[in-house]
């Protein structure tokens, strides 16, 4: 309403600016999409362009991109294989629509939370709860950890950093992060971020669809992220798990191979397949009409050369100027892309531009001789080149070919120009950390700057280009950062091992091609961050001491991580062997030690690492946390009184105080301790549940309640939280509230059995002690260690008196 036609003039005009000729039934099918509206049967919400490498996908999914903004209003966005993931998705995706006027700020703040957490999780691991409780006092503190999130089943987590244990339903992994992050959206960002933005994104694009005629998101390169994207985009379109998406979006997925049945399967009714083939040869002479090129020696030359590939008929079409080399005895594709630029500066650098994987003007300059240093605006205008994000990228097809040609023709300058190039990012690397300058834990850890993006981007583009230039020489300090970057996670570790394998394949190395995709297929399971790579490394590559004992740590740390304690103490113990100076091995071994119930054993692993960093803050704090979760009261309130005494504003240790008075029956004081740590940090979600629950043992419901008000309001939808509010209920007298909240945290979570027990307490007070008896009996099959709701079980099958609760 109220856009003006245009004219016949401004058309012709805009199908000459798109050169663009072939899929024209695509194109029509696209376009015609948007005249059906999405409540029509007939109306797709995904298109699925796919074919071989050079058909002309990107091409394609430019000019249906071009297409919905230009003809359509459309706000649109593009995410390619730089996306190493679905937050990096999303990222790209809200940076998209931010330059188009409609910034996704809420996003984009939880966005940066999540990448501060994550880094602190990573540089400071901690262990899981030990095993069920056994009497009612201990499950009150269960029932804290589980307000907390922290509880076996809980949908939501699917997906997290370490998906075995939290899948397996311990206690322990859960209170893992909980020791380290008492703001629960904080624990739960870090375990599910997915979980935790998607339902921002999609409230944002909402916002910013509402204010457009359409919203088209386009996913290029989809044969490498469609993997990592599936499972989310299915949920986006079929699911209300993170909130409804706007009925004027479409998705276009550009991918060479078929979309997975297994998810995409049963959604045959709203996807559209665009399947490309090679040109017609009547499609690729129209275009070589188009460009002027009729002359048949020259067309028959661009036809056979290019394969009808529309990357490579663009290509040829740009330069043909006529037959003259049409019968050139080499033949070879690099030299018909350039044959008919003469000027021996632009051939060079054309082919020295292939050298790297992308492209900015810097890196350019780096690879070309000094006299085409200004050539880069030229090159980007080149057709197989393509611009995403401000970095250029030559077509594979296209780039391949090239870097053959220089490899085998000049392998001096193959490995002179290499150099240069890994010399440059170097530099640059080493300029962007003196920039920023280093932080404690870069000082204190090798592994650390692979945590900074920028850095860790220019690290591996030097390590490519290293790689390149000496594949043997350059290869043991490659897979030595390989343990760096395991430690790091799969954002680090998975672009290491690709790394690897496109050098091997471009300077045809099969040394490297075999650790490339050995590292590959060791990664493929992201819950095990790495531990078959550590394997990888430490039976093959050539490890000095140090890199040996850093790779069993790394191991150690990941095996602790899915609960394989018995390897993981394995790998602590010879790294001490070969160095028993390595603080983190003791802290690794204290830690698995906690996690698998020798308390013993965890206190001399710290005592051994306190000896090696004297007055470190860290080493108190763990003590008390190793007592408390042995339920060692007074030792835990012993190191914890010293943690907050050196730092009064802690409200980590505040809050772990509390708890810790609370469980000794000292409820005013824990009060006081929990009122410290939230005015401390007013969005402490995990100190929040726990005041409610000291409140409401005191009488202040109403104080109770407000807590839990604002828990929510933080981080709704915890089944935790609501069991809270249900006990709140229930020690209050109020039973009929208490079972409604109770059953609404097993809606949230169907496995939580400590809602399960306190519902029946409940319930038996209303008389109602059939539903009573079959809650303890799912209860207790959910969870065979629940003694409490065991003796519950036992005293209702004997009639005996009611207890107090689970």
């Amino acid at each position: 309403m109220g856009r003006a036609r245009p004219s016949m003039q401004e058309l012709i005009q805009r199908r000459r600016r798109a050169g663009f000729v072939g899929r024209r039934g695509e194109l029509d099918a696209f376009r015609a999409n948007f005249g059906v509206p999405p409540e029509d049967e007939r109306h797709r919400f995904v298109f699925h362009i796919h074919g071989n490498a050079g058909v002309g996908k990107s091409w394609l999914l430019r000019q249906l991109e071009q297409t919905a903004r230009q003809e359509h209003g459309a706000l649109t966005a593009c995410v390619d294989e730089s996306a190493d993931g679905v937050v990096e998705a999303m990222a790209a995706l809200s940076a998209a629509f931010a330059r188009q006027g409609h910034a996704f700020t809420a996003l984009d703040r939880k966005l940066a939370l999540y990448r501060q957490r994550r880094h602190e999780a990573e540089a400071i691991p901690v262990d899981g709860e030990p095993a069920a409780p056994t009497t009612g006092s201990l499950a009150a503190t269960r029932a804290g950890l589980a307000v907390a999130g922290l509880v076996p089943g809980v949908g939501a987590l699917a997906g997290a950093v370490d998906p075995v244990p939290l899948a397996q339903g311990t206690d322990r992994v859960r209170a893992a992060l909980s020791s380290r992050f008492r703001d629960h959206k904080d624990v739960q960002l870090v375990l599910d971020p997915v979980q935790a933005l998607t339902p921002l994104l999609v409230r944002e694009l909402s916002e910013a669809a509402a204010a457009a005629p359409w919203a088209v998101l386009c996913f290029d390169t989809y044969e490498r992220t469609g993997p990592l994207l599936d499972s989310w985009l299915r949920a986006l379109l079929t699911s209300e798990r993170y909130g409804t998406l706007p009925a004027n979006t479409v998705i276009v997925l550009a991918g060479q191979t078929r979309l997975d049945p297994g998810c995409w399967g049963d959604l045959s009714d709203v996807v559209k397949e665009l399947p490309l083939e090679p040109f017609t040869d009547a499609e690729a002479r129209q275009l070589l009409a188009a460009k002027g090129i009729t002359d048949e020696p020259v067309v028959r030359d661009v036809l056979r050369l290019s394969g009808r590939l529309p990357v490579l008929v663009s290509t040829l079409a740009e330069n043909a100027e006529g037959p003259g080399g049409v019968d050139d005895p080499s033949g070879t594709a690099v030299e018909r892309f350039l044959k008919w630029e003469r000027d021996p500066v632009r051939r060079s650098a054309a082919l020295a531009g292939a050298l790297p994987r992308r492209l900015n003007e810097d890196v350019f300059r780096a690879a070309v001789d000094e006299e085409a240093a200004e050539l880069f605006g030229w090159l980007r205008a080149l057709p197989f080149v393509s611009e995403r994000a401000g970095l250029a990228r030559y077509h594979d097809v296209v780039r391949a070919p090239m870097l053959r040609l220089r490899r085998t023709t000049s392998p001096q300058r193959w490995r002179a120009a290499h150099t240069r190039l890994a010399e440059s990012f170097a530099r640059w690397r080493e300029t962007d950390a003196d920039e920023q300058g280093p932080s404690a834990e870069e000082q204190a850890s090798a592994a650390a700057p692979w945590r900074r993006e920028r850095w860790r981007a220019l690290r591996l583009e030097e390590s490519y280009h290293l790689l390149c230039a000496r594949p043997t020489a350059a290869l043991p300090g490659v897979l030595r950062d390989g343990i760096d970057a395991c430690d790091t996670g799969p954002e680090a570790a998975r672009p290491w091992a690709r790394t690897l394998l496109e050098a091997g394949e471009d300077c045809d190395d099969d040394t490297l091609r075999t650790w490339g995709r050995n590292a590959l297929m060791a990664l493929e399971d992201g819950r095990r961050r790495g531990i078959e790579v550590m394997g990888l490394l430490l039976d093959r590559a050539e490890l000095d001491r140090a890199g040996r004992v850093e790779a069993l740590v790394v191991r150690g740390w990941h095996r602790r991580s899915v609960e394989e304690y018995h390897d993981a103490l394995t790998d602590f113990r010879r790294a001490l062997d070969l160095d028993p100076g390595c603080v983190r091995a003791h802290f690794g071994s204290a830690v698995v030690h906690r996690a698998a119930g020798d308390v013993d054993g965890a206190l001399a692993a710290l005592d051994r690492a306190d000896a090696l960093e004297p007055g470190s803050t860290w080493i108190p704090r763990e003590r008390g946390e190793t007592c408390r979760r042995a339920r060692r009261y007074d030792e835990a309130l012993e190191w914890l009184d010293r943690v907050v005494e050196a730092d009064p504003a802690d409200p980590v240790a505040l809050a772990s105080r509390g708890q810790t008075k609370a469980a000794l029956g000292r409820a005013r004081e824990a009060l006081a301790d929990l009122d410290r740590a939230i005015g401390l940090r007013g969005d402490y979600v995990w100190a929040l549940v726990r005041r409610a629950h000291v409140r409401g043992a005191l009488g202040d419901v109403t104080g109770a309640l407000e807590d839990l008000d604002r828990a929510e309001e933080l981080a709704p939808g915890m089944a935790g939280t609501v069991g809270e509010r249900g006990d709140v209920y229930r020690l209050a007298g109020r039973h009929e509230e208490a079972v409604a909240q109770y059953s609404r945290a097993l809606a949230l979570d169907a496995g939580y059995a400590w809602a399960l027990g306190s519902r029946a307490m409940s319930l038996e007070v209303l008389g109602r002690r059939a539903e009573a008896l079959a809650d303890l009996e799912r209860a207790v099959a959910l969870d065979p260690g629940y003694a409490w709701a065991v003796a519950q079980r036992e005293r209702l099958l004997s009639n005996g008196p009611s207890g107090t609760g689970g």
